[in-house]
């Protein structure tokens, strides 16, 4: 995160949400990689949680002024077609409590303000990040996986979403039972049988071992597996769509060796059928860090703003 620009002290004020499954950040900004206020909160039910991200909103419109236009990532799946009359809810999440919350309708009531919002799912919005300020800054498709209490997946081209029927759900592609080598079978999914959300997620690490993976040493045997499983997943994305890179994050990826230990098997799984860059280059962790999310939502409400501009000029132009 850079410091505070000066130059910027009259542009207009944008607020982000990145809502995942534990922690939920707020932050406002003039700049979405400047911020100016930040809170950070542990994911309850709906309601509280809703109220408790107006309440850091309304606090900080009375020490920044008003704000103008408004960013959430969200875990998912969640309804992210602006055209859908359930635009900015929550779908069939197994997070308890959530299916079917009206994200936005709840934001816009606890702020009493028709504010302008954007919303798609909380890793679509950090490969937003790193694509404008992050490791994808010279890269034209970007995949963002994130490991943590859940897996997702986001996919850009040129900056922009790809949205099919719904968000992609990278998360949950069909995988292996690689457990079997360990004499263990362990899926902490309730939809299917083996996907990667069901093996390689924190919750699947912990009901696996039977303790935390922070908790875990550095030559665990969890490790080869749980890198096993994330290869498999990037070499599947790969085959799928060939993106110019493919970032590693969450909370899973805080650990020591295991991105070097992904690309290894990944390498060992790609039998140097395509023409990659290095690893290195192809297989990175976010530059971002931990902000990858929240600088993402506060793009996406610049994005309201500058595509406001450039409406505005347009109608101008044409007057």
């Amino acid at each position: 995160m850079t410091d505070p620009n000066p130059e910027q002290e009259d542009a207009p004020l944008i607020g982000g949400i990145e809502a995942g499954g534990t922690k939920i950040v707020c932050a406002v900004a003039q700049s979405p990689d400047q911020l100016l206020m930040e809170h950070r909160f542990s994911t309850r039910d709906p309601q509280s949680t809703l109220a408790e991200a107006s309440q850091f909103f309304r606090e900080a419109q009375e020490r920044y002024g008003e704000l103008c236009s408004l960013g959430i990532g969200t875990f998912g799946p969640a309804d992210v077609h602006q055209r859908s009359p359930g635009y900015g809810s929550i779908l069939a999440t197994p997070k308890e409590g959530w299916a079917g919350t009206d994200f936005i309708g709840g934001i816009r009531a606890g702020l009493e303000s028709n504010i302008p919002i954007a919303f798609d799912t909380d890793v679509n919005v950090a490969a937003m990040g790193e694509a404008e300020y992050g490791a994808g800054r010279h890269c034209r498709n970007i995949a963002y996986i994130t490991v943590g209490t859940g897996i997702g997946g986001g996919m850009l081209i040129d900056g922009t979403p790809i949205h099919g029927r719904m968000h992609p759900e990278i998360g949950h592609m069909v995988m292996p039972d690689l457990d079997k080598d360990f004499d263990q079978s362990t899926n902490v999914c309730p939809f299917h049988k083996s996907c990667l959300e069901g093996r390689a997620s924190g919750p699947a690490l912990e009901a696996r071992w039977g303790i935390p993976g922070a908790e875990l040493p550095d030559d665990h045997p969890a490790w080869e597996l749980q890198a096993a499983y994330l290869a498999h997943g990037a070499i599947n994305l790969t085959a799928a769509w060939s993106p110019d890179i493919i970032i590693l994050g969450g909370g899973v990826f805080q650990q020591y060796g295991l991105l070097d230990r992904v690309r290894q098997k990944f390498a060992d799984l790609a039998g140097n059928y395509w023409n990659l860059p290095p690893l290195d280059v192809y297989l990175q962790t976010p530059e971002l860090d931990q902000h990858a999310g929240i600088v993402g939502a506060l793009t996406m409400a610049r994005r309201l703003i500058d595509q406001d501009d450039t409406l505005t000029q347009r109608q101008r132009s044409l007057s």
